[in-house]
């Protein structure tokens, strides 16, 4: 069997997407820039993006878009993903995308469910991500345990997961990051959007003491600062560091806390040095160099994990990330450049 170098979980997606969305915004009271859950007011929208616009569909899910950018940049066998799909083309159309950029994956398939979809309404360089988790929310922590999934984490040295699977998976996140902190290994969390510090912040602060790297942007801490109370939310530094030295469980190795600011600087703070921010100016793209921001988030942590495993310092972790983040907005949704681009 396969020895995998990062194993990530996460909420298998596929994404449906939609430009010029304006209407659709307003229709269904969105935010340009944001993701959320859908409510039963959102139902309608996954039929009438289909029925009503030119979309495209595009493989998603948070974790699954950050495992295929660390798959691009590694060897081949280097990263696999587990999440839950229903047994229907839409999980047929994320294994495609998957094996074309070198990602392997364990899915636990649902039968009778739908695989989660999620409505992607861009405006401008803005996204709105509506998720309809389906099949997704429904992962079974015995997975884990299963024949086909147990060897990998224990093979497995780094560990990835996005805060979105908070919202229903806390169990399963527990049991691999203490996993991880008891044997030493690296565990990274993503905080992922801002309603889950706001609404999750419990099963949050659970997880994070067996995290080692911790990734967001701007939104996502300063809705973490609000959550805890700091006192000022615009202090990104200030945020990290908060996070960077609070308690931790394995003691092996620094905490490493990054937020990105799009194409404003990204800032890094490690528990040895939470004092010493670190600053790193992004190569701004000319307007038409952006073809959809949708995934770039993700883009980043795939690159600083990839460059993690293959044993990088964090400084070029950090430009990894950057160069895979530009890369993904030169493309429609979270995709990357095809033929491969050498990155490490």
């Amino acid at each position: 069997m396969s020895s995998y170098s990062l194993f990530c979980i996460g909420n298998p997606l596929l994404d449906i997407q939609v430009t010029n969305g304006e209407a659709l915004l307003e229709k269904y009271s969105l935010n340009a820039n944001d993701a959320i859950l859908a409510e039963a007011k959102h139902a309608p929208i996954y039929d009438e993006v289909v029925r009503e616009h030119k979309v495209t569909y595009v493989a998603g899910g948070a974790s699954q878009n950050a495992a295929r950018g660390a798959a691009y940049i590694l060897p081949p066998g280097s990263v696999v993903y587990t999440g839950a799909v229903g047994n229907d083309d839409l999980a047929e159309q994320l294994k495609a995308a998957n094996k074309r950029e070198g990602l392997d994956e364990v899915y636990q398939v649902k039968e009778g469910e739908k695989t989660g979809a999620c409505a992607v309404v861009i405006t401008g360089h803005h996204r709105s991500l509506v998720t309809d988790l389906r099949a997704a929310e429904k992962f079974d922590q015995s997975h884990l345990s299963s024949a086909a999934v147990a060897p990998l984490i224990d093979a497995a040295r780094f560990f990835y997961v996005e805060g979105y699977f908070l919202t229903h998976g806390t169990a399963s996140v527990l049991e691999l990051s203490q996993k991880a902190a008891a044997a030493g290994k690296t565990f990274a969390i993503n905080l992922s959007a801002p309603f889950i510090p706001q609404f999750f912040k419990a099963q949050l602060q659970s997880v994070l003491p067996f995290s080692d790297v911790v990734i967001g942007n701007e939104a996502e801490a300063e809705a973490y600062a609000s959550a805890i109370g700091l006192p000022d939310v615009k202090d990104l530094a200030a945020i990290a560091k908060e996070i960077a030295i609070s308690p931790k469980t394995n003691a092996s190795r620094p905490r490493v806390v990054v937020f990105t600011q799009g194409a404003e600087s990204t800032i890094l703070v490690t528990s040895t040095e939470p004092d010493s921010p670190k600053v790193f100016a992004v190569k701004a793209l000319k307007d038409e160099e952006i073809v959809d921001t949708n995934g770039a988030g993700d883009a980043f942590a795939g690159g600083f994990l990839g460059a993690l495993v293959a044993g990088k310092s964090l400084e070029e972790c950090v430009e990894t990330g950057h160069i895979l983040g530009s890369m993904c907005v030169g493309q429609v949704g979270p995709q990357y450049k095809w033929p491969k681009v050498q990155v490490l």
